[in-house]
Formats: structure tokens, C-alpha cells, sequence
């Protein structure tokens, strides 16, 4: 089925097997820019706005490329009264390195890590794969613009098989608890909607590391 078939089936009968089908057909067909800009979203983030239609000739595979590199995401379809989907930067870039939009996790917490006392911690800086250095530069430029000038960070796992990418609180000045679920929020935007993100202090954990 094509993009431009599968943007027509009605939202009640969309499901999993849709989604799996869209996102399919984008990574394979073209789009049409409504802007050549990015747009602030109602979310506050930036997004490239794009149309499905027969006449559409932007490969999606570029403009994805193009956005990986910008930090911003993808709303496709905005002219309806609900879009036919919204992309995050998290999302695009996840597609440009392993082509996929979207992984599945056991169970991604955002907000608070508890370690339980004895229990190992396999911990240290993320790797070019799971968080690539243009992603990083894009991560740091949101920080700047909030004031903050060196975020740390650090990889951990207490079993190896579930990671969190945890932002030092002291680095990002130390925000009271009632912010840290917003801005955990915040972070994730520009990640994959599978990564787990932790603000936790330093105190007692091996050494973070410059964002």
C-alpha cells in the first residue's frame, strides 16, 4: 500500500500493523514541503511541516537526513485537523542510524533511578551508537539555551540488559524535584522513545562526562 493510500485510511482504523505500514511507505516515498523552514510546533519544538500527494517529489530518505542533522522533527499531513503523524528528533535521527523509527523496551522509566545498596552498577560514557556526536551537539545546543553550559552524563546499568542515560542534577544546576519529570521530559524529545532518561546526582556514582 502506498503512502498516499495509507494516509486516507480513517484514525479509528488505524492500528499497529498501520503504523508499521507507514512508516514503511515514508521511508521509501516523498513528500511535499509546506515550508522550507522549521515551524514551532504547539509543543514548543521545532518541526518541518510535509504533505503527502502524487505530486510530492522529496524523498523522504533526504529530508529525514536533512532534519537528523538540524534537530528538529517531522509533522506530516498538519493540514488536517489531526496530523497523520508527528516525528520527534529522537525518532529521526533512531531512523537514520538504524533505520527504524521506533524500538520497543521492556520498560523505559523517566524520573528517578533507585540503586539498592550491593547491587552493581555498570556504568560509563555512551558509545558513537547509542548516542552519535551530532546528536550530542544538538543536545548541547538545547542546554545553552536554557543556561546550562556543561551537562555530564552517564551510561548505567544495574543488569546490562536495560541502560539509562543519566544527566547529572548538580551539572544542570541542580533544579528542585517538582522540575525534574519536566525536564526529563524536555530531554527526550530529542531521543529514542525507547531510551530511559534519569536525573540523579553524582554523589556516590562513577564519573560522568562532558555532554
Amino acid at each position: 500500500m502506498t503512502l498516499t493510500d495509507l494516509v486516507k485510511i480513517p484514525d479509528e482504523k488505524r492500528d499497529h500493523q498501520w503504523e508499521i505500514d507507514f512508516f514503511m511507505a515514508i521511508s521509501k516515498g516523498s513528500l511535499r514541503l509546506i515550508n522550507d523552514a522549521p515551524q514551532t510546533g504547539p509543543d514548543g519544538w521545532p518541526y518541518l511541516l510535509a504533505e503527502t500527494s502524487l505530486e510530492a517529489s522529496e524523498p523522504a530518505q533526504q529530508v529525514m537526513q536533512w532534519l537528523a542533522m538540524k534537530g528538529v522533527g517531522l509533522v506530516v499531513n498538519p493540514q488536517k485537523e489531526y496530523p497523520d503523524y508527528v516525528f520527534t528528533y529522537g525518532m529521526i535521527w533512531n531512523f537514520r542510524e538504524t533505520g527504524l523509527f521506533y524500538q520497543t523496551a521492556e520498560a523505559a522509566p523517566v524520573g528517578a533511578l533507585q540503586i539498592n545498596e550491593g547491587q552493581a552498577l555498570h556504568a560509563g560514557p555512551p558509545t558513537p551508537q547509542y548516542l552519535p556526536q551530532y546528536v550530542r551537539n544538538i543536545l548541547k545546543e538545547f542546554f545553552r539555551d536554557q543556561a546550562v553550559l556543561r551537562p555530564r552524563i552517564l551510561v548505567m546499568s544495574t543488569d546490562r540488559k536495560h541502560y539509562d542515560l543519566a544527566f547529572s542534577l548538580e551539572s544542570l544546576g541542580n533544579p528542585p524535584e517538582k522540575e525534574h519529570q519536566g525536564i526529563a521530559e524536555a530531554i527526550s524529545w530529542f531521543l529514542p522513545p525507547h531510551y530511559s532518561i534519569v536525573l540523579v546526582s553524582e554523589k556516590g556514582l562513577p564519573e560522568f562526562v562532558d555532554l
